[in-house]
């Protein structure tokens, strides 16, 4: 719901989160905007901050309303979890996007190659007797909407990259001047293809874009260190227990992660020397909020909106505490290190020490 997932991001050390379309209905028009987002305000919770369907009910056949959507407040457009395979329709977005300054925000996946895939294409999909989908599956998409990008003078955010022939598209664009940035989520670059072998098939281990080989993950590690890869985010995808109950290839894809997040950046990248305090700022922060011309911040005359860590907390990883519904993490008893101790929305403390404070 969306009081959960406030709620999550509240104990995640999140002041704010980027909701996406794909809900029941599908944020494709100004009244699910302005429900959604009086729904949040009501709450008084983490700040949340609509983003629009690109599409209708995203089919990928047709505009969806957008222009009326931006003027009731969304900060990017995008067809979540779903590609546009219509490469004209895609052309007519990024026209359509550019008169409101929006960023298209891509779920980069060619559905005809990854078919039936529910893992990464490699070793270990074929040792485990798993469809696989292949790296192309991304990069190939990544490449069309950069072109297109390109040729409309638009804006592209590439979500959850996963794969080096990806960021090698990425990084080739910007050295262009293409106006493109992109995203990568904490188990993409801590975890492989191994772990759904490791896991004995868990399916909190089946995400879309799959965990991807150790080469793969390596690479992020290099460009998040190369400074080349934009922001780190969740891809918070919550699911019952129940839908995640089921035989691997049947299981929808997804995991929680608003509320692992901060101590994954910090066990992983602080500490290990990837990045510092200030670049772990501004890739979790300052750069979406530039990105999707979000206020907030720490501002003199201005209300606060920040979080405050403790960078030597060690916590184990707790499922059954999660304020999210869906407890589908493949963190699931792993020991971390640094952990939001403080959440202060618009002035207000809204979380403290683990706690809901309304």
């Amino acid at each position: 719901t969306i009081e959960t997932g406030l709620k999550a991001a509240l104990a995640g050390g999140f002041v704010g989160v980027g909701a996406m379309p794909n809900t029941n209905p599908v944020c494709d028009n100004r009244v699910i905007v302005d429900f959604v987002t009086s729904t949040a305000n009501k709450l008084q919770l983490a700040n949340l901050h609509v983003i629009g369907a690109a599409s209708k009910a995203e089919k990928g056949e047709e505009l969806a309303c957008i222009g009326e959507m931006y003027e009731g407040g969304i900060c990017a457009v995008s067809d979540d979890g779903l590609p546009i395979t219509n490469s004209l329709l895609m052309r007519r977005i990024f026209e359509y996007i550019r008169k409101f300054d929006l960023t298209f925000i891509s779920h980069s996946e060619d559905e005809f190659l990854s078919r039936d895939g529910v893992m990464n294409e490699g070793e270990y999909s074929i040792k485990l007797g798993m469809k696989g989908i292949p790296d192309e599956t991304e990069s190939i998409m990544v490449g069309r909407d950069i072109l297109l990008c390109e040729m409309t003078k638009s804006k592209l955010h590439i979500a959850h990259v996963s794969t080096e022939g990806s960021m090698i598209l990425i990084e080739g664009a910007k050295s262009r001047g293409v106006d493109v940035t992109v995203e990568v989520t904490p188990h993409h670059f801590i975890l492989t293809d191994e772990e759904v072998e490791k896991q004995s098939y868990s399916t909190n281990t089946k995400v879309n874009p799959p965990l991807r080989s150790a080469k793969n993950r390596d690479k992020m590690l290099e460009y998040i260190k190369r400074g080349v890869i934009d922001m780190i985010v969740t891809d918070h995808a919550p699911h019952t227990k129940v839908d995640k109950s089921v035989e691997y290839d049947r299981a929808p894809f997804g995991m929680t992660g608003l509320e692992t997040s901060v101590g994954l950046v910090v066990t992983y990248l602080i500490k290990k020397g990837v990045i510092d305090l200030n670049r772990m700022a501004e890739m979790m922060s300052i750069n979406p909020r530039k990105r999707f011309k979000i206020d907030g911040g720490l501002k003199i005359g201005k209300l606060a909106n920040i979080s405050i860590v403790d960078m030597d907390k060690e916590w184990i990883v707790e499922k059954e505490n999660f304020y999210s519904k869906g407890k589908n993490t493949p963190f699931q008893g792993m020991k971390l290190v640094g952990k939001p101790y403080m959440t202060i929305v618009n002035g207000f403390v809204r979380m403290q020490d683990g706690n809901i404070i309304k």
